[in-house]
């Protein structure tokens, strides 16, 4: 187990204090189960995977271009994001709050599409609403950014 936790800390390009704090795993232990002196349990080894997964708001800069591309591909424009990638709180377990314009034409089963392709591109899950039935003042259309 403990080249599975080096493995997959690595591969978030987390360091050990940086997967401490997202994990809730003190630094000691993770550099315990690292070096062998400690057995990660399935079930740690599974918070640690959680943890060191990608945090929305990373996800979506890496990918911004092909997020775009995807979503007018599906009909879609003006994209937005909001909630707490858009405020920075975003934590591993988060998901990504994406505010679109439908083009007319465009139902459930287009957006639906678009929240399955975006979630795998990102690695998180994606959420999508879209801004035609909202009222001018709604919270959302008020503190989303553009992607």
């Amino acid at each position: 187990m403990s080249i599975v936790v080096r493995d997959l800390r690595l591969a978030a390009g987390l360091s050990q204090g940086e997967l401490a704090e997202r994990s809730g795993v003190a630094q000691p232990n993770i550099a315990a189960y690292e070096a062998g002196r400690r057995r990660a349990s399935a079930a740690m080894v599974e918070r640690l995977r959680a943890a060191a997964r990608p945090l929305p708001h990373d996800a979506l800069a890496a990918h911004r271009d092909e997020l775009l591309n995807l979503a007018c591909a599906h009909g879609l424009s003006g994209v937005r994001v909001f909630g707490s990638a858009a405020r920075g709180t975003d934590g591993p377990g988060s998901d990504l709050d994406l505010l679109v314009t439908r083009s007319p034409g465009v139902g459930l089963l287009s957006l639906a599409a678009f929240a399955e392709r975006a979630g795998e591109m990102l690695g998180v899950e994606v959420d999508v609403v879209t801004d035609g039935g909202l009222r001018a003042e709604h919270e959302i259309l008020a503190t989303a950014v553009a992607v």
